[in-house]
C-alpha cells in the first residue's frame, strides 16, 4: 500500500512537472544509480579484489579436498588389506590401529573443510557489502554535490523497478538526466591518488532551470 502510494505521488509529481517547474520554477533532476555504480572505475576494482579472493579460497579450497580424498584412499587400501586372509593377526592390529587413525584424520579433515568454506564464503560477502556501502556513499557524495551546485528541487533514481515490478520513473526529458556527468565526475581521479578527493561534476547548459 505505501509502495502504491508512493508511486501514485511520484507519477502525479512526473506528469505535472512541466506545469508545476513553469508556475514555482521547480528544478528536476534523474540519475541511473545502476548505471552509475557498474560505471564506477573503483566497482570495477573492488570486484577484480574480490574475484582474486574468492580464486586464492578456492584453489586451497581443492587443495584441501585433494589431500582428504588421498586419506580417503589410503583408509580404503587399509580396509582390503585388512581382509586378507593371508595377513597374520599383529600385522592386521597394526593395521587396523593405522585405519582408525587416518580415519580419524579424515573427519577432522572433513570438518576442517567445511568451517574453511563457511568461513571463506561469510568473509567474501563481508567484504562485498563492505566496498559496495563504500562506493554507494561515495557516489551518493557527488550526487549531492551536484544537487546543491545547481540547486535540484528533486532528483530521482531511473535504474529500475519498485519493489511492485514498476518502473519507478515512468518518464522523464533527456535534459533533467545528469548520470553521464556523474559517471565523468567519479572516473575523473582514476589515475591519481587513492585519496584524492572526487571532482564535482560541473553544470552544464541542459541543466539550467527552464530548460526544454
Amino acid at each position: 500500500m505505501k509502495n502504491t502510494l508512493v508511486l501514485s505521488c511520484l507519477a502525479a509529481v512526473l506528469t505535472f512537472a512541466p506545469t508545476v517547474a513553469s508556475a514555482e520554477n521547480i528544478k528536476i533532476g534523474t540519475v541511473d544509480m545502476k548505471r552509475v555504480f557498474e560505471s564506477y572505475y573503483k566497482t570495477k576494482d573492488a570486484e577484480a579484489k574480490i574475484n582474486e579472493k574468492r580464486n586464492s579460497a578456492k584453489k586451497e579450497l581443492e587443495d584441501r579436498m585433494d589431500v582428504a580424498k588421498k586419506a580417503l584412499e589410503e583408509v580404503k587400501k587399509l580396509d582390503e588389506d585388512i581382509q586378507k586372509p593371508e595377513l597374520s593377526k599383529s600385522a592386521r592390529d597394526e593395521k587396523m590401529r593405522i585405519r582408525q587413525e587416518k580415519a580419524t584424520d579424515l573427519q577432522t579433515m572433513d570438518r576442517e573443510i567445511r568451517e574453511f568454506q563457511a568461513a571463506q564464503e561469510k568473509q567474501l560477502n563481508e567484504l562485498s557489502v563492505r566496498m559496495r556501502a563504500g562506493i554507494v556513499e561515495e557516489i551518493n557524495k557527488v550526487v549531492e554535490a551536484r544537487v546543491k551546485a545547481e540547486n535540484y528541487d528533486l532528483v530521482l533514481d531511473k535504474s529500475g523497478p519498485s519493489l511492485n515490478g514498476v518502473p519507478l520513473v515512468l518518464y522523464s526529458r533527456d535534459n533533467w538526466d545528469f548520470t553521464t556527468d556523474i559517471v565523468t565526475a567519479l572516473n575523473k581521479n582514476k589515475n591519481s591518488t587513492p585519496d584524492a578527493p572526487v571532482a564535482v561534476p560541473v553544470a552544464t547548459p541542459r541543466s539550467k532551470r527552464g530548460s526544454n
